[in-house]
């Protein structure tokens, strides 16, 4: 891509909240994503080197300065949401422990939250482990993705009922899957799960084995008492 001129943008919206992130490892001239998927406030994050700005020109009005990154962002910065932001990078960190005084390095923002994320994909990845086995053991339950290298979010559908009826029974016991394309509807098209798409199921770092024990009893009480629509 590279080599051809091309510029690469990575949309790291859904990956940013489960796993370090390497710019510069993945490639990317452009890196985008939202603190809310990190547990902060909701806006927009992009990540690029300053001289790749200095070449972009937006159009923009006479009054914005012409300095990086001020050219992209006329008017006053949400201030409330960038010290939200920081506090949830802050909380993320502080997953690793106190800074401690073993060294500057080692008790940096970055190297704690490095170690973080560690600690949080390895938590998420053993959830992930145990939602996917138990999700094999239901009848009627088909997963969308067994990729290699994924985030610890499932795609799954369930043969002859609504997924948006199973988002509902599983919400009334107190566990949140959602159900729908999730702005892939293209994608969902493709797979040939039309506009209604599947029902999502994810892990955070404060979900542990008894909220995927519950999904799974509750899902699979969902399988037995809803009678199947093809039949």
């Amino acid at each position: 891509m590279h080599e051809a001129g091309a510029l690469l943008y990575v949309d790291g919206v859904h990956y940013t909240a489960h796993a370090p992130v390497d710019v510069e490892a993945l490639g990317a001239d452009f890196f985008v994503c939202s603190p809310y998927k990190f547990l902060g406030p909701h806006h927009g994050v992009l990540a690029a080197r300053p001289e790749l700005l200095e070449t972009l020109r937006p159009d923009k009005l006479l009054p914005s300065t012409d300095a990086v990154p001020e050219r992209f962002e006329l008017g006053t910065l949400p201030y409330e949401v960038l010290a939200g932001t920081r506090a949830a990078v802050d909380f993320l960190a502080g997953l690793a422990g106190p800074a401690g005084p073993s060294g500057e390095e080692r008790g940096s923002r970055r190297a704690r939250l490095g170690r973080a994320f560690e600690l949080i994909e390895a938590h998420e990845n053993l959830l992930r482990n145990r939602l996917e086995k138990g999700l094999t053991a239901l009848d009627g339950v088909t997963l969308r993705s067994r990729a290699a290298r994924r985030t610890p979010t499932l795609l799954v559908t369930l043969e002859g009922r609504r997924t948006e009826d199973a988002h509902r029974f599983l919400a009334d016991r107190g566990v949140h899957a959602p159900s729908g394309s999730f702005y892939a509807l293209e994608a969902s098209r493709h797979l040939g799960l039309g506009d209604t798409g599947g029902l999502r199921i994810g892990t955070a770092p404060y979900t542990d084995g008894q909220d995927v024990d519950r999904l799974l009893a509750g899902l699979a009480e969902f399988l037995d008492r809803t009678p199947r629509t093809d039949g």
